[in-house]
Formats: structure tokens, C-alpha cells, sequence
């Protein structure tokens, strides 16, 4: 759920009860690095990063990011780091570091499993960000917006301390072109580590049909899926397109029809497990799930407005009272996102679903998560993202009518969290809020008396 929606303060509360708790990996360099230099309130990342197998990393990463005052008024946060298609160094130990420590602490407290889920649109952190919350135990990897083909493979490898590579989507790319992403465990290894087999998490990839279930099932032949998470348009955050030609409504949203339903019989027939999720946050539609041959629901947006989310006070109650009043207001955008793909943006004051705060933000690409990789004349590997300011996007070989009305997601998704770049004028970035369809039927949690609820509410009320 966005970044750091989903943390690990929420995936713990779902886990503890005895469902699955699971963390959102995107973003995750960056609110590792933020919390630190906001002087760690509570201790909780320095106490995960006692426990982090590789010492020497934990070392670098407190001595170059912990302020044990936190940041000064005004002072911007110190960069993660770089994104590059080719392996760099500190970026990977950043990630392997980031994702011990969100599972770490997700699992903290309990033994119950824990999920870690990623956006296959940013390839490049995929295999140390795995490994590291592979080092903390990490029961199940989910991924979607994307065809993550080549991740069941990669977890095997990397649950016996081997190299894993991963295929990077280069528009314009030839055989001959480098383009796959090697990652080797073994260079982080430290005197004292003893590589014993780590546990192979289980791989759920969101497909939106019952074709894409079987694609990926003929294209991981050499490992395994162990289930599906099969999501409908209305789940917030990044959407499938619809199938065929792109249709509109009045408003400029997508239309999805017939052919965007799966078949849940045929998926079913596949033999694995299947969650249904996108609107599924009560007991009736945990019921017709199950009647459905479904193992249960995933559910989002009920969780993204309790009290155990990363959502600040403010943007929950807001979101929570316009839903209860009959006023909350959604919108599929099909342009907002670089990755191209619908993204779910909710209506909230002060944030880019405002067109003024939208057109008074400069354009500025200083994350590049949702670059496009390409390959340049001289047949180098570029990157490039819609977002950025638009000279220097069609300077790259894009065009000026693919950059209306993108937004700066990777900082905007950063600002909800409640960690905002400050911007080169001085003033934070603003926010963007993505939340499902499901959110005006919030009232199944809250009142407007007693807007507060915890994660335990909305598991007791869905069950029943």
C-alpha cells in the first residue's frame, strides 16, 4: 500500500492475530534512511539493525544516516541513494539493509508469518531488498503491476546464499544489450556468517486474469508459484489496464469490461491457492470469496485507515469523514503514474489531486524509481521518466504529450508517509493519496462520533 502505508507497525498488528501481515517494500531505501535522520524516535531501526547479520553494513548505515537530534528546521534529507541499472554497491547494501530491518520488525513480538509485497515497475532493488527480509524470515513475496517472471527463480538462489539475476525491461533493447541485474549474496558475507539455507518464501503474484495466471505458470518452469492474488480495478494504488482499446469515461477514466473479469472457474482449475482482493474488506464478500474457491481475501484500504497504518492523523480522519458524509471521491487516473499504468487517487486537500498544488509543484526527477530504461544512440542504457521536467524528457527521446499530467510519485508517496523532501525552494513536496474504491463503504469500521479503529477491528469485522 504506497509507501510505508503498510509498515511494519501494521504488517505486525494483522500478523499477531493470525492473518497475514504484509509490508509494502516500495520506497523502503528512502524511509529507512528518513527514519534515521528524523533521530530514530523509539529506537526501533537501530534495534533491528543489532540483530543484522552483517555488522560492519549496520555501522555504515547508522554512521552515515543517524542524527541523534533529528534534522534541523529547514535542513533536506540526505539522499539514499542512486538508481542504476548496473550493480552498485552501496545502493545494495542499502536494500538488503532495508528489508531486514521492515521484517525484523514486522515479525518482532510474534512467530506468525509476514509478508513483503513490491512493484515489479521498480526492478532494480528487487533481489537485495528480498534478500535482506529473506535474512529476516519473510514468509511470502507478493508482487503485481508488472510480470514478475523471473522472481520464483531468483528466491531459490538466494535462499541458498547464491547469485540470483534478474532480467531489467530496457525499452529498445537487443540480445546484445546487458540488461540483466546480477546479484551474488556472497560479497556481503562477513567473518563469523554461517550461510545456512534460508527459508524460501512463498511467490503470489496479482494477476487481473485467469491468462496471466497460466502465462506465468508456463514461464516459471524451472521453480515454482505457490499461489495467486487475483485483483480487480477497483483495489487502490497501481491498476491493470484495461483490455483492448483504451475507453474513457466522461471524466477521462478508464472503462473496464467484460474481457477485464476473470474467470475464477479456470483459475481455480490451476490447482493453486487464490485471493481475491479489491473491494473485498467485509464478512459478505469474504463469503462469496470462499464460495468462489478463493483461500480469502486481500484487503487494503479498511487497514489503510485504522490507527496501525503509516497514513498520518490527519489524512485518515479527513479521508474517513468525506467517506462517511457521502462525499469521497476517488479517481482512476490514467495519467498520474509514469509506469503508464491507471493509478488510484483520492480527492485530499493540499496534495496533487489539487490542480493548483499540481501545477505550483517544478517538475524535478531527484528518486528516478519509475525511470524507463532505454537505450541511447551510442547503445548505452539511459533512464528517463515522464514526470521529469519535460525539456529534459524529450531531450531523452520521449515525447511532450506523455508527460501531461504525470505526477512525481516516488515523492509524493514519500510527503503521505509523512517523510517530504524539501524541495529546492525550501518548501516540502506534496502529497499524493491513493486509496481503493472501497473506502466509501468505511463506515463498516467507524462512526463519525468514533473514527478510530485498529487493524484487530477490521480483521473481527470481516470475519464476522
Amino acid at each position: 500500500m504506497g509507501v510505508a502505508v503498510s509498515d511494519w507497525r501494521l504488517a505486525r498488528a494483522v500478523s499477531k492475530v493470525g492473518q497475514l501481515g504484509v509490508i509494502s517494500g516500495t520506497g523502503i531505501t528512502q524511509m529507512f534512511a528518513r527514519r534515521l535522520q528524523d533521530g530514530d524516535i523509539g529506537g526501533d531501526v537501530r534495534r533491528a539493525l543489532s540483530h543484522f547479520p552483517f555488522q560492519n553494513i549496520a555501522h555504515r548505515m547508522i554512521d552515515t544516516f543517524y542524527l541523534p537530534e533529528g534534522r534541523k528546521e529547514g535542513q533536506p534529507y540526505k539522499p539514499a541513494e542512486k538508481v542504476e541499472i548496473k550493480s552498485n554497491r552501496w545502493a545494495d547494501e542499502l536494500c538488503v539493509v532495508s528489508g531486514f530491518v521492515e521484517v525484523f520488525l514486522a515479525k518482532e513480538t510474534h512467530s506468525n508469518p509476514v509478508g513483503i509485497n513490491l512493484l515489479e515497475k521498480i526492478q532494480i532493488p528487487h533481489l537485495p531488498i528480498l534478500y535482506g527480509a529473506m535474512l529476516a524470515g519473510v514468509s511470502v513475496v507478493i508482487m503485481g503491476a508488472g510480470i514478475p517472471s523471473g522472481i520464483p527463480s531468483a528466491l531459490d538462489a538466494m535462499s541458498r546464499h547464491e547469485a540470483a539475476t534478474y532480467c531489467i525491461h530496457v525499452k529498445g533493447a537487443t540480445p546484445a544489450t546487458d540488461c540483466i541485474r546480477v546479484f551474488d549474496p556472497a560479497e556481503f558475507f562477513e567473518d563469523g556468517f554461517s550461510a545456512e539455507p534460508l527459508l524460501r518464501p512463498d511467490f503470489f503474484p496479482i494477476i487481473s486474469t485467469d491468462l496471466l495466471a497460466t502465462m506465468l505458470l508456463r514461464q516459471v518452469r524451472d521453480s515454482t508459484i505457490e499461489g495467486f492474488v487475483v485483483e480487480g480495478p477497483t483495489a487502490g494504488g497501481h491498476n491493470a489496464p484495461p483490455r483492448g482499446k483504451m475507453m474513457l469515461t466522461e471524466d477521462g477514466q478508464p472503462i473496464y469490461g467484460p474481457r477485464d473479469k476473470p474467470d475464477l472457474q479456470n483459475i481455480a482449475k490451476l490447482g493453486l491457492p487464490f485471493w481475491l482482493g479489491g473491494g473485498y474488506g467485509s464478512h459478505e464478500k469474504l463469503l462469496y470469496a470462499l464460495d468462489q474457491g478463493a483461500s480469502g481475501v486481500q484487503v487494503g484500504t479498511p487497514f489503510a485507515l485504522c490507527t496501525d497504518s503509516g497514513f498520518p492523523e490527519n489524512i485518515r480522519h479527513e479521508l474517513i469523514a468525506s467517506a462517511l458524509s457521502g462525499k469521497a471521491h476517488v479517481f482512476t487516473d490514467r495519467l498520474a503514474s509514469p509506469t503508464g499504468y491507471p493509478f488510484k487517487v483520492a480527492n485530499v486537500s493540499g496534495t496533487l489531486s489539487d490542480p493548483e498544488v499540481y501545477a505550483n509543484r517544478k517538475r524535478l526527477c531527484d528518486l528516478g524509481y519509475l525511470r524507463e530504461h532505454y537505450v541511447k544512440e551510442n547503445g548505452t542504457i539511459g533512464g528517463r521518466c515522464a514526470a521529469e521536467p519535460v525539456a529534459a524528457y524529450v531531450a531523452k527521446g520521449g515525447s511532450a504529450e506523455e508527460t501531461e499530467g504525470r505526477c512525481c510519485i516516488c515523492n509524493a508517496l514519500l510527503a503521505t508517509a509523512g517523510k517530504p523532501q524539501l524541495m529546492p525552494d525550501g518548501q516540502p513536496e506534496p502529497g499524493i493519496v491513493t486509496i481503493g474504491d472501497d473506502v466509501v463503504n468505511i463506515g463498516r469500521f467507524c462512526t463519525v462520533e468514533h473514527m478510530d479503529y485498529s487493524a484487530e477491528d477490521v480483521i473481527r469485522t470481516i470475519l464476522g
